[in-house]
């Protein structure tokens, strides 16, 4: 199993680093952790949570400085996994899936959400955008050029996607009260992938 970066944030309070073993102590100021695994493209969705998770409590015990046995993560199904780490409060967290990728974000201080996906050629991409994005982000795909509106359109899913998350919805089409409010940090992944973390 290898291991991609997920993106470094320059902002304050960001860190995320692909190894365990290189993975300093969190300062004060850093708040979330963003970690992505690549997992062959015929795993299965089981293989594929394991894989994630597996990573996800060795880089939270070395980034926290605590035993694996302090980190607890567990799922009921019909409800979002949720993880417990020995001292602290109950963090945010959220984990997307791809084909290949598996992207896992922990929020120590509040809610968070992620979302990755492959860019791809969408030939209705018009009716899709207009019925989940709505008429804003249809009118700026509009405006995009024709060559970089497979990841535009990819990117603003992901946004979607990644709010809905942090606020615990589910998909819908888009209304007028649809807009959800949170920070976008847009995820440098490999070439092809497009990705989006949301935080309040």
């Amino acid at each position: 199993m290898s291991h991609l970066p997920a993106g470094a944030f320059k902002s304050k309070g960001w860190f995320a680093h692909p190894q365990p073993d290189h993975l300093p102590r969190r300062r004060h100021c850093e708040q979330v952790l963003l970690v992505s695994t690549l997992v062959e493209p015929s795993a299965s969705r089981a293989d594929a949570r394991a894989r994630i998770r597996g990573h996800l409590r060795q880089c939270l015990a070395q980034w926290l400085g605590l035993p694996h046995d302090a980190i607890t993560l567990a799922s009921t199904p019909g409800h979002p996994p949720r993880l417990w780490i020995e001292g602290l409060k109950e963090p945010g967290l959220s984990f997307s899936h791809e084909t290949g990728l598996s992207v896992a974000a922990v929020n120590l201080s509040g809610l968070v959400g992620v979302d990755v996906m492959t860019v791809q050629n969408v030939p209705d991409w018009q009716t899709v955008a207009r019925d989940y994005l709505g008429p804003t982000v249809t009118h700026r795909l509009q405006e995009t050029p024709e060559g970089a509106r497979n990841l535009a359109l990819a990117n603003a899913w992901c946004q979607h996607e990644a709010l809905l998350k942090l606020h615990g919805r589910h998909l819908i089409e888009w209304t007028e009260h649809s807009r959800s409010e949170g920070s976008l940090v847009e995820l440098e992944l490999l070439p092809g992938l497009a990705g989006a973390l949301a935080m309040l």
